[in-house]
């Protein structure tokens, strides 16, 4: 198949490019940056230069494409500058949606998130929940609009699918708990909430989750493609007990929020680490971003692997990335 893809200079989406060219399909990847772009070359990806809020810029190579994904998003937490988060993941939904429409592409998987749905403060719904409340960050609020957009599209017949993942992780990961596992590592994470819970899932089972909804998924579903459910005490207790390693402390979520308000004004001066700005306080202060993947794994085959699996492979990985970096006598 020949398949049109953005966001695939992402963590994600570099996944999803390699795994659709293991499986011998033709990739197209829309990239800013060709010349930044030699791996995905490297794997026989075709690149062309555009952006998904140049609509122009995505007309010609989207043509003919057998389905679209849509994987790229502005995606920051704790960033002082918010204003690409709407031109991205909104107007970009957008423009992507509606060249599908108008060149008649016959299939496409949106990626949109957990996050939608804010915290659930302890459930996992499934996909007939929609939040209506006010969401905690710039992410989730523009991500939630783009999702609206899509399910919008999708009433007025576009053969579209969505797929809502949730925490992902794994090898040179990008994300804020990618991070935390690196610092984890290296003895410097001090602490981690209590009460916070995610659904934890691997890039490479969240990219096949991708392909499987593609292939076998029914046009104007929603397939959560979260993995597993795991506090993140207890996801960092597995951590100490995989690799040796001490834990951080665990602090009650109270705690966070209250530094929350304390930071959000020091901030407006000094500027801070994203992972200790006051969106990233208040995203860490109990939340949890959580979600059903029953009928992903029912109607998709959809089989992602157990977390302790997944954090040993990615732990292992990452401390010898580190081991490679330090000269002898320095320590981890």
């Amino acid at each position: 198949m020949n398949y049109f893809l953005t966001g695939a200079t992402g963590f994600l989406g570099g996944a999803l490019a390699r795994q659709l060219r293991e499986q011998g399909h033709t990739v197209v990847a829309l990239v800013r940056s060709p010349e930044k772009a030699t791996k995905l070359k490297s794997l026989g990806v075709t690149l062309v230069s555009g952006d998904i809020i140049d609509k122009k810029s995505m007309r010609e190579p989207m043509k003919g494409c057998d389905g679209v994904f849509h994987v790229a998003a502005w995606y920051k937490v704790g960033a002082r500058d918010l204003s690409p988060a709407w031109k991205i993941n909104v107007e970009g939904t957008r423009n992507i949606l509606e060249l599908m429409k108008e060149l008649n592409i016959p299939k496409g998987v949106y990626t949109s998130t957990l996050a939608v749905n804010s915290d659930t403060h302890g459930s996992i719904p499934d996909e007939t929940f929609h939040f209506t409340g006010t969401h905690i960050s710039e992410y989730d609020r523009t991500k939630a609009a783009a999702h609206d957009i899509a399910s919008e599209f999708i009433k007025n017949g576009l053969p579209l699918i969505i797929v809502m993942p949730g925490l992902i992780y794994g090898p040179d990961g990008t994300s804020m708990s990618d991070d935390a596992l690196r610092l984890f590592l290296r003895k410097r994470l001090p602490m981690i909430p209590k009460k916070a819970a995610y659904c934890w899932a691997h890039v490479d089972d969240i990219a096949q989750a991708h392909i499987l909804a593609m292939e076998k998924g029914k046009v104007g579903e929603k397939y959560i493609i979260s993995g597993e459910y795991s506090a993140l005490t207890d996801a960092f207790a597995l951590a100490s007990s995989i690799m040796g390693i001490r834990g951080p402390f665990t602090v009650p979520p109270e705690l966070l929020k209250i530094s929350s308000l304390f930071i959000s004004i020091i901030e407006k001066i000094f500027p801070l680490p994203e992972m200790y700005s006051s969106e990233a306080m208040r995203v860490q202060a109990g939340v949890t971003y959580l979600g059903d993947n029953s009928r992903a794994k029912r109607e998709l085959g959809y089989a992602p692997r157990s977390l302790k699996e997944g954090l040993k492979q990615t732990l292992d990985y990452e401390l010898s990335k580190m081991k490679k970096r330090i000269t002898p006598g320095q320590g981890v």
